[in-house]
Parts: structure tokens; C-alpha cells; sequence
């Protein structure tokens, strides 16, 4: 199980500015039906474990020795700089189930793709499932290799899940497809705006000097 360190926070609202610029940032720890403790964690630290447990795997949450099994809950982005500002954690006890959202992992190849030109569809990207903290996976595969037509589907119910792990949704639901290669249309010839209506005033004026030639002779 990987750790991160936190320790009590007593610097709270605009003055969390001055924690971020020293390397840290806010976080709040909550659950087990216990008030939410203001923390604080290293940045470089909590990326890390963040990118190897994900929002699926315990982490042990280490408060000068005092020790939870947290769930990363939510993470707040700052649009500009892409670095985490905040950070919820979720408190659980080993021994009673929690549901929580897991990521797909597409491996394999298509044949429908690589033979037949076709387009992988990826319709779901993540799944929620239940289980006890310690059965939680960190992702699920989906084994692409098996969309071998345009008609072949793949489908929750051909997910493989470990003993213990519960998934929520319908099974019959579609994780992926490969669509056909859509076709190019045909380009309509491009018309000259207004050519039809110059080239009919044209004839039109000559059918009306025509016309008057020859009264003038009639006349004469």
C-alpha cells in the first residue's frame, strides 16, 4: 500500500496561497460519519502517489503516526499551470464495502481497425464498481483484439473482475465498437455567384437593342 505523509493545517481560506508557493497544498480527509480534518500534503509527494494509486486504490494516510486508509476522492486542477490545488480524501474501513469509479485500460489491437480501415468508438471510460477497500482494482482491461467486425461489440459482461468486486453497471452495456470508414462525399461544382442572373440580363439586352433597331427602321 503506498503512503503520503500529511499533518493538521491551520492556514485556511485566501492564506492557502502562501502553502501552495511553499510546495504544499490543502486537503481535506473525511468520512467514517467523523468530522472533515484540514490537512496539508507535499505537491511533489501527493502527484506521485496520484499517478501510480489513482482514485481506486487505498492509500495510507500517515498524520505524525497516526494512520487512515484514504480514498482520493477529488482532486481540484488549476486550469493553467495543470497542478492539483486541492485535494478531498476519503476515510474507510477495511471491512465494509465502498463503491468507487475505476478506469478501462484498452490493450490489444482490432482486427476490424487494422484489416478493415475501421474506427474505434471508445463508448465508456471508466466503471463504478463495489467491493471491500482492499479488493478495489486500480483499473479495468478491456481487450480489444476481440472486435473483429464492424458488427462485433464489446460489452460490460466481457470484462474479467476479481472475486469480491461488484461492478454496477448494466452488462449488457457497450464499452466499444469499431465503426466503418465513413465514405468522402462528393464535392458539388461550385457555381459563380450571380453568373446565371448576369448572363440572362445579358440576353435580355440584346433581345431589347434588337428590338428597337427595328422600330427605328419601321419608322424610317
Amino acid at each position: 500500500m503506498l503512503t503520503i505523509n500529511a499533518k493538521l493545517r491551520e492556514v485556511i481560506g485566501k492564506k492557502v496561497k502562501a502553502l501552495r508557493e511553499k510546495g504544499f497544498i490543502p486537503a481535506v480527509v473525511y468520512g467514517e460519519g467523523k468530522p472533515a480534518d484540514s490537512i496539508e500534503l507535499n505537491l511533489g509527494e501527493f502527484q506521485k502517489v496520484w499517478k501510480e494509486a489513482g482514485e481506486s486504490s487505498i492509500i495510507e494516510l500517515d498524520m505524525n503516526g497516526q494512520k487512515k486508509n484514504v480514498l482520493i476522492k477529488d482532486v481540484q486542477i488549476d486550469p493553467i499551470k495543470d497542478t492539483p490545488i486541492h485535494v478531498d480524501l476519503y476515510s474507510v474501513r477495511m471491512d465494509k464495502l465502498i463503491e468507487a469509479m475505476v478506469p478501462l485500460n484498452f490493450i490489444g489491437e482490432a482486427p476490424a481497425v487494422k484489416n478493415l480501415g475501421g474506427v474505434l468508438v471508445k463508448v465508456i471510460y471508466e466503471l463504478e464498481v463495489e467491493a471491500l477497500p482492499a479488493n478495489l482494482p486500480s483499473e479495468l482491461e478491456v481487450n480489444i483484439s476481440k472486435l473483429a467486425t464492424f458488427e462485433d461489440r464489446f460489452l460490460v459482461s466481457d470484462l474479467k473482475f476479481s472475486e469480491g468486486v461488484k461492478v454496477l453497471a448494466n452488462r449488457q452495456e457497450i464499452i466499444a465498437l469499431v465503426e466503418g470508414p465513413h465514405a468522402e462525399e462528393e464535392e458539388a461544382p461550385v457555381e459563380e455567384p450571380g453568373l446565371e442572373k448576369i448572363e440572362v440580363v445579358g440576353e435580355k439586352g440584346k433581345e431589347e437593342k434588337a428590338e428597337e433597331g427595328r422600330e427605328k427602321k419601321e419608322e424610317a
